[in-house]
């Protein structure tokens, strides 16, 4: 392997520390970081994680408001050859608790925002967990700053294609959310394939502004293409619309990713008018829905390339891509063709190919298709078919010229401002309710976020149910973007002769004349 071959993340601090050392990798709020002091600390954090009994193959967990720090600790989780996984912050306690212990992760990163929500988990565990402090003092955890500064030499080994090097959790339809295990050959094949699509290939001059989530598979990824690159990184831990509109302008910004919603949202800002874009080349786009009236005004008012993304976390974020140059007509209502070297398919009940125009499921294969998921193999034997196609669980059609259109979903979930929300997870919320004798959660259209979550709920006997009580019950028992934002009342919920609620029928009167139910 030649010294300046990016062939794994952990090439990218090791390339660019010795190209363009002094280069600023992450900017963030005021602090720089430079590509030679990310190679550095990245390899104090091996150290001190070896120091602390950190194996290859272990789970390290992260939970808190992202900031330089996060790329450290990534790098050096990666170099130590464990496997970083970061939770969402979004979570209920509950949900972050279950998380923490699925993960078996001993050391658990968190920053002061989520200090007391560490506490509980940790003690949740159900076996010692060493919590790091990463940004202010505690008084019982360890300073994150205080172990990388003293941390040696590592004893570093290169890691092996099929080392687990991020795992990202997803919601499961019971409710469990899954480990996506993204090995090194999972993002090896990224790294290649970033370069040749069409608007994703970033250069070492441009400045990549991060607003997404680090938990989420978008976030992760435009950061590893940015650094990659040799580019800038600008993270920003919150979405405040005023000051991206602010930052795209002062940062000179080139290429950023946002949800459907972000972009509706910064359309509706005061000064987006007045704001000079004149720096940007492309903005990425998936995660959700988006109309075609709000993805042309985005393109009118910004002025560059856009780009869909249509992938999932099980597929490192990869699939298909409409590139800025196909943004025209009827393929404004596509999700693109396959990245190069993916195949892409559309499958029948039986796992047959589909003929071209007919609707089935959107099926994925490549080297990009997950590990599995952590601990779960019945989950991944049903994800993942024996020839190796992944079930994306979207229906849709192939037309003549190799274009995929997203048609409605297969499964029930909901993506709600690029959040997954499954709707057994929320009627179980539902269900114990004062008055409430039945429920089902569907997703309805939503200018803003995409699709919302709506409650159907069946009233018990004599009881008239406050719809406000009914989702100030939910938001007490799961992450307030999962609980219902409105609520309907129907006297019986269609079921088929096995009992399975028919969701479809109860979507149709609120999809009715709508071409794009998913982004």
């Amino acid at each position: 392997m030649s010294d300046d071959t990016i062939q794994i993340l952990i090439d990218i601090p090791r390339v660019h520390g010795r190209a363009r050392g002094d280069k600023v990798a992450v900017a963030f709020e005021g602090r720089n970081l430079t590509y030679a002091e990310l190679d550095r600390r990245s390899d104090q954090v091996a150290a001190f994680l070896q120091e602390l009994k950190v194996a290859p193959g272990d789970r390290v967990a992260w939970l808190g408001r992202p900031s330089e720090a996060w790329y450290e600790i990534f790098f050096g989780v990666a170099k130590a050859r464990a496997c970083f996984a970061p939770i969402n912050s979004r979570l209920a306690v509950p949900e972050i608790a279950f998380i923490l212990k699925d993960s078996a992760a001993n050391v658990f990163f968190v920053t002061p925002e989520f200090y007391e929500c560490a506490v509980t988990v940790a003690e949740h565990a159900g076996r010692p967990v060493r919590v790091i402090a990463v940004g202010g003092g505690h008084p019982t955890f360890d300073d994150y700053a205080a172990l990388r500064d003293v941390g040696g030499a590592p004893d570093l080994t290169r890691p092996q294609a099929d080392d687990d090097v991020l795992q990202l959790y997803t919601s499961g339809t019971t409710g469990l959310p899954k480990g996506v295990r993204l090995s090194n050959a999972n993002y090896s094949a990224f790294l290649t394939l970033r370069t040749i699509v069409e608007g994703f290939d970033y250069r070492a001059d441009d400045t990549v502004l991060i607003l997404m989530p680090m938990f989420h598979v978008a976030g992760t990824n435009i950061s590893f293409a940015g650094l990659a690159a040799g580019g800038r990184i600008v993270l920003q831990a919150e979405f405040v619309p005023a000051k991206v509109l602010e930052t795209i302008a002062a940062e000179h910004v080139a290429h950023t990713f946002l949800a459907p919603v972000m972009i509706n949202t910064l359309l509706q800002t005061p000064g987006v008018e007045t704001t000079d874009f004149s720096s940007l080349k492309t903005v990425s786009y998936g995660a959700s829905p988006i109309s075609e009236a709000v993805l042309a005004k985005a393109t009118d008012t910004f002025g560059c390339g856009f780009v869909q993304f249509y992938g999932m976390t099980e597929t490192t974020g990869a699939g298909t891509t409409l590139a800025p140059s196909e943004h025209r007509g009827a393929l404004m209502r596509s999700c693109g063709r396959p990245w190069p070297t993916l195949e892409t398919r559309i499958a029948d009940d039986d796992g047959n190919e589909a003929a071209v125009g007919e609707i089935g499921e959107i099926e994925i294969r490549g080297p990009i298709v997950m590990a599995g998921y952590w601990n779960r193999p019945e989950a991944t034997a049903e994800t993942i078919r024996p020839d190796g196609w992944l079930r994306t669980g979207d229906a849709g059609f192939m037309d003549t010229d190799g274009f995929f259109f997203v048609h409605d979903r297969v499964k029930d979930m909901i993506v709600s401002g690029g959040e997954n929300v499954y709707p057994a997870e929320v009627e179980n919320a539902i269900l114990g309710c004062p008055g409430v004798a039945d429920a089902a959660v569907i997703g309805v259209p939503d200018d803003r976020w995409g699709e919302s979550v709506k409650a159907i709920v069946v009233a018990a006997p004599g009881a008239q149910p406050n719809p406000a009580d009914i989702i100030a019950y939910a938001r007490e028992r799961i992450a307030g973007y999962k609980a219902p934002k409105s609520v309907d009342f129907i006297d019986a919920l269609p079921r088929n002769p096995s009992g399975k609620v028919l969701r479809r029928e109860l979507r149709k009167p609120y999809w009715e004349g709508r071409d794009r139910k998913v982004g």
